[in-house]
């Protein structure tokens, strides 16, 4: 999760006392020269030997810190502001959750944030700040399928996960070995039956479900992500510049339709319920006799 840190003054600590004790120090490092650095430490955070964790540790070892301050990837021309302030133990970790001095707008997975034409044209849930007032309505929304449909979950997953280690069984014992490849699809069925009541390969979707999400992650998430492609091949297309939304597009739809058309009662019940409690909560208004009804009184 990449976080923008409006101010940072201390850790927080469980032993206050003893923080207030502890000198001050200002984060070590620096973001070098704008552009370049941005670029030459995205190099390194994807190509260097030992890769990110490499990345990370050569840096600790340079500031003598488990806290400091560098540049991101993706950076230019995906990202416009790459400058992150690194936590890399668990003491500072709560600092994350103190949104006065912590901004998670646009800020999810990396220093940008994905084209809305890869999700309709809307901004979702992990890039609203909670701050913002669509961010606790879409996370309630979010939550009302887990919580109405709970006794679902253990059934359609003993169903769907039988069948899949059974097949492996059948598979292992024929050949000596087996694959888990159908996991995905497996994990995409449960979910759907779990939550919506419909198998995804008895509708339009058929068996495509999970190849379609994972080309649409793919497509947000690329700037992220290492395919062990050539530096001189990858860093251009996945890192420089973003993937082209249009070739995703009808992948989308494909997704869309099939959950709009199979979750509306979760809306429904949601949106039934809300008006209910906005009717209780509203004072009610004394009405005039029916007789006195369309009169104007003296």
């Amino acid at each position: 999760m990449a976080l923008k840190l409006t101010s940072f003054s201390s850790v927080p600590s469980s032993e206050p006392t003893k923080q207030q004790q502890l000198p001050l120090r200002t984060i070590p490092g620096d973001y070098g020269l704008p552009f370049f650095s941005a670029i030459k430490d995205r190099l390194a955070y994807f190509y260097s030997n030992g890769g990110r964790d490499e990345f990370f540790r050569s840096l600790q070892q340079k500031y003598n810190s488990t806290i400091f301050r560098a540049n991101m990837p993706p950076g230019p021309f995906v990202s416009s502001d790459p400058k992150v302030i690194v936590l890399l133990d668990a003491k500072s970790f709560p600092i994350l959750f103190d949104l006065t001095k912590v901004e998670k707008k646009d800020l999810f997975t990396g220093t940008y944030m994905p084209s809305t034409n890869l999700t309709g044209g809307y901004r979702i849930l992990p890039y609203l700040d909670p701050s913002e007032p669509n961010h606790d309505k879409l996370k309630r929304l979010i939550f009302f399928p887990l919580k109405s449909t709970i006794n679902n979950l253990i059934p359609h997953f003993h169903s769907n996960y039988t069948l899949l280690f059974d097949s492996l069984d059948k598979e292992l014992s024929k050949n000596g070995k087996a694959s888990f490849s159908g996991n995905d699809e497996t994990a995409f069925t449960f979910l759907c039956q779990a939550f919506y009541g419909t198998d995804p390969k008895a509708t339009s979707l058929g068996s495509d479900g999970p190849k379609l999400v994972q080309k649409w992650v793919l497509f947000n998430l690329s700037p992220e992500l290492s395919l062990g492609l050539p530096k001189f091949i990858e860093d251009p297309i996945l890192h420089t510049f973003r993937l082209p939304s249009i070739f995703v597009k009808s992948d989308y739809k494909r997704l869309y339709d099939f959950f709009y058309s199979n979750a509306g009662f979760v809306e429904l019940q949601e949106a039934l319920r809300f008006l209910l409690q906005q009717r209780r909560l509203r004072p009610r208004r004394s009405r005039a006799p029916r007789h006195l009804q369309g009169r104007s009184l003296p």
